[in-house]
């Protein structure tokens, strides 16, 4: 046993479960790739206001979920939580708001991390693949988006998800929304805490998961019935857009996203086979995060997808992935000439595209024989001082146990046309 274990909270990846994680992650990111989105990658910390700013220093992310730290130079930074304000942040120091093909379009996958309590489907390290579509406002760029991610969560074969969807307004109409809701809340028994939210951001109250407080919350007022003629337009062209695209919503009234910076269009995924940690992904519009962050007005939208949930979807669902064997093919070699001939050859099978691994170590036969069936490899290459000096070796397929001799100089023409 190793003296350290992986801190509380977290998880390692590794196979043969990472091979599933590295699909979904890939499955999730091909629709993207095929919309126009370039891949961005961020640092694994920012400055702290970064997220104070743009997340909302109400959540529970900045005040009570967000590791943060300051540096030897006396810099305050924090793991970064989320996302989007990352991505944000780096567009605009690299100015591709300014290279004149708006919107912007990037995608991003990485780990994120939440001083949370842990338990099935909620971590403190966790993997999310999102995509960001930055400056421009248009309801067919949130269509796209919604799209993409069912497209993506259908390539998986998942099919017991829910798409639900809300707009919560703009800076014209959400402020008498605000004002009525927090009228409503200030008549309810709620702690001081909560209390203290509702004074900042109403909103948040809605999202709280207490069952004492959303007893409280029945017939509280919403947000559609006070939406401007603009937000209502702008949402019903969404929803029209994405129900010509075959794909099933639910509206929720009572949807909002637990961070300040979303407006208007709102999302989120859940799958009921998850218990309370439903949601498997969301997102929304976020037309005024670029100017909380000191950036020119840039109206966005974007989402993430949790890869740890998502596994999750899949395993409640009963769906095994299609994955390909991280190997072909196998060598063992007996004796040391054979090592050198047929190490090379496993070279000359990996240059030519075809996933091939060697029996290290010496083994002998039966142990090398053992570590070809554990590699899952569909046919083994052996070879002795005899076989090479008849200039063959012997291929066995290891499904059916037929093994035949074939020429060494044509090994990898005899392994492609078993591979067909």
């Amino acid at each position: 046993m190793s003296t350290f274990k992986a801190p509380k909270g977290t998880y390692d990846l590794i196979p043969p479960v990472s091979a599933t994680y590295l699909a979904v992650r890939e499955a999730i990111a091909a629709p993207l790739r095929r919309s126009g989105y370039g891949y961005v990658e961020t640092p694994g910390f920012e400055d702290v206001n970064l997220f104070a700013r743009g997340v909302g220093e109400s959540t529970d992310i900045v005040t009570k979920e967000m590791y943060a730290f300051e540096t030897k130079g006396g810099d305050r930074l924090a793991l970064r939580p989320e996302g989007t304000a990352s991505v944000l942040r780096a567009a605009l120091e690299a100015n591709l708001h300014k290279q004149g093909n708006l919107p912007v379009k990037l995608w991003y996958s990485g780990s994120y991390y939440r001083y949370e309590r842990p338990q099935k489907g909620r971590y403190r390290h966790f993997s999310q693949v999102g995509a960001e579509a930055i400056g421009s406002e248009d309801p067919a760029l949130d269509a796209e988006l919604i799209i993409l991610a069912d497209e993506a969560y259908r390539s998986l074969g998942l099919r017991n998800f829910r798409i639900l969807l809300n707009s919560l307004g703009d800076k014209e109409c959400r402020p008498v929304y605000r004002e009525a809701l927090q009228d409503f809340l200030r008549g309810l028994d709620l702690d001081e805490d909560t209390l203290r939210r509702a004074e900042i951001n109403p909103l948040r109250v809605l999202d709280d998961k207490r069952e004492a407080v959303q007893k409280q919350l029945v017939g509280a007022p919403l947000l559609r019935d006070h939406l401007c003629d603009a937000c209502k337009a702008y949402h019903e062209e969404v929803r029209a857009l994405i129900t010509a695209a075959g794909v099933v919503f639910e509206d929720d009234p009572k949807l909002v996203r637990g961070l300040d910076y979303y407006t208007r269009t709102t999302f989120e995924f859940v799958h009921d086979g998850l218990g309370s940690q439903s949601a498997v992904g969301g997102g929304g519009r976020y037309d005024g995060l670029s100017e909380m962050i000191g950036g020119p007005a840039l109206p966005s939208v974007g989402w993430a997808l949790g890869v740890d949930r998502t596994v999750l979807a899949l395993e409640a669902e009963g769906v095994a992935l299609d994955l390909p064997s991280a190997t072909s093919v196998f060598a063992v070699a007996l004796g040391e000439e054979a090592r050198r001939i047929l190490f090379g050859k496993v070279t000359e099978l990996r240059r030519a595209g075809i996933a091939a691994d060697f029996s290290f170590g010496g083994k002998g036969l039966k142990g090398s024989m053992k570590d070809a069936n554990r590699s899952g490899a569909r046919l083994t290459v052996v070879a002795g001082e005899r076989d090479l000096a008849e200039g063959v070796v012997q291929l066995k397929d290891m499904e059916s146990g037929e093994q035949r001799a074939v020429a060494l100089d044509g090994l990898l023409d005899a392994v492609r046309a078993e591979l067909a």
